[in-house]
């Protein structure tokens, strides 16, 4: 949401794009785990937010955490036999390579070497 906050006003759909995707992905897993366990998942602790120093360095760490999220699905994926599971986390991890392309391009146009 920072990220959205500072972002020039042509920038926000991307970003908007990108949470809405996050949001979506987090209720699927919720929904696997539930369907694969007979639990809900338990909450985590909360990390406190550190503002990026920039809105560069705030792209640059949402680019590098898609891509960590990336490694972390593959890896749940490969986990999966069942066929309609399979089918979803590679729709999400496809989705976060996606994200990471956006991120890319925001990098791009806001976060210029000199």
């Amino acid at each position: 949401e920072y990220l959205l906050s500072v972002a020039p006003p042509e920038q926000r759909e991307i970003i908007i794009s990108i949470r809405d995707d996050e949001r979506k992905h987090a209720r699927a897993f919720r929904e696997i785990y539930w369907e694969v366990t007979g639990m809900e998942i338990p909450p985590t602790p909360e990390e406190e937010f550190q503002r990026p120093a920039s809105y560069c360095e705030g792209i640059t760490k949402a680019l590098f955490g898609e891509l960590a999220a990336v490694e972390k699905y593959r890896k749940i994926l490969f986990g999966f036999e069942f066929l309609p599971y399979r089918n979803l986390i590679t729709e999400i991890y496809t989705d976060e390579l996606k994200h990471a392309v956006k991120w890319n391009y925001l990098f791009a146009l806001n976060c210029r070497c000199s």
